[in-house]
């Protein structure tokens, strides 16, 4: 099994405010109202809030907000971390937005807990949160939550590397993101469930924080294979640092020695999939998680309505090479509804 190969830079051009305005019908009363008087939906401006604004999955849920707003009549400003992990990035974010009289803010968290001030301000402004992608901690730090369910999402990965691996014993290797994120210990812990491990098991040999970037996730790889060079299955927090890791693998000429598992599902993944260049990904739809959130953000507008809870978007297998027990999807299916 491989991993396929996509160059993706980690740093942004800073906070990138991206506006699109448009007609329509909605209300709204003064921030921290209920909104029973209202106002044109034009009028209706929602902040979006991402970790970085050069991930495509990113680009993806900021296009998609965009397409939204366009169809619902309302505005949307962008903004976005420097670097995955900028929280004080997105704190000042969130002021400006709150300060720019936005309706509602779809947010990526960088830090779960780090940027909860901030949202509670926002909050006590009259200005509904929703959190896109990665979850606050504890979850009603926000209104509502329209994600990926990353636990569910790790375990999947989890399950088909351990298939793939058969009978061999498990020489693992993890490739984690940013510490202190949902996203990130959720598909942790959700593979090592995946694959029947416990925290700390023997089984783990090696673990390296990469951020989600590439450059990193081949460092950090080139250095654990030479610590654990029987390695034989890899779990990735994303596509970019599985990317990273295959250059690693490829350079040490063992490609077929270790299967790698990923969560991301773009478009560049899910033909690598096709060319057998990774076993299988887990796609996510970035893209539902930013219309939900828009049109969330626009019916409490209208009504005063406020979104809540937890709304998972989805997640599914992509391979060409399925295993007995692991639904899944092939690559045909998955370039109809890719990303990216």
């Amino acid at each position: 099994m491989k991993v396929f190969t996509k160059a993706i830079g980690a740093a942004s051009v800073g906070l990138l405010a991206l506006t699109l305005g448009a007609c329509g019908s909605g209300s709204n009363d003064d921030a921290g109202a209920s909104g029973s008087s209202g106002e044109a939906a034009g009028d209706v401006k929602i902040g979006l809030v991402t970790k970085t604004d050069t991930n495509p999955f990113f680009v993806k849920l900021r296009e998609s907000a965009q397409e939204a707003a366009e169809a619902e009549g309302a505005e949307v400003v962008a903004l976005a971390g420097k670097f995955d992990g900028d929280n004080e990035g997105q704190v000042a974010a969130i002021e400006n937005l709150v300060a720019q009289g936005v309706k509602g803010i779809l947010i990526t968290p960088n830090s779960s807990t780090g940027i909860l001030a901030a949202i509670e301000k926002a909050r006590e402004a009259g200005v509904v949160v929703i959190a896109l992608d990665t979850a606050t901690e504890p979850e009603d730090a926000v209104d509502a939550t329209f994600a990926t369910d990353n636990k569910k999402a790790g375990v999947l990965q989890g399950s088909y590397v351990k298939a793939a691996l058969g009978d061999k014993e498990p020489s693992v290797i993890l490739l984690d993101g940013t510490p202190g994120g949902t996203v990130d210990t959720f598909r942790h812990d959700g593979f090592l469930e995946g694959m029947g491990l416990e925290e700390g098991a023997p089984e783990i040999k090696g673990q390296e924080n990469t951020n989600g970037d590439q450059t990193k996730a081949q460092t950090a790889m080139e250095n654990l294979l030479q610590r654990v060079p029987d390695a034989n299955a890899l779990y990735t927090i994303n596509e970019p640092a599985a990317a990273g890791a295959y250059q690693a693998i490829k350079s040490a000429g063992k490609e077929d020695q270790i299967v790698i598992g990923s969560i991301d599902g773009s478009c560049t993944g899910v033909e690598n999939v096709e060319k057998g260049v990774i076993g299988a990904t887990v796609m996510q739809f970035p893209g539902t998680m930013a219309a939900e959130g828009v049109k969330a953000v626009v019916e409490y507008a209208a009504s005063g309505t406020k979104p809540s809870g937890f709304t998972d978007t989805g997640t599914v297998i992509i391979t060409n090479t399925p295993i007995e027990g692991v639904d899944s999807e092939d690559t045909t299916w998955g370039m109809d509804n890719c990303w990216g």
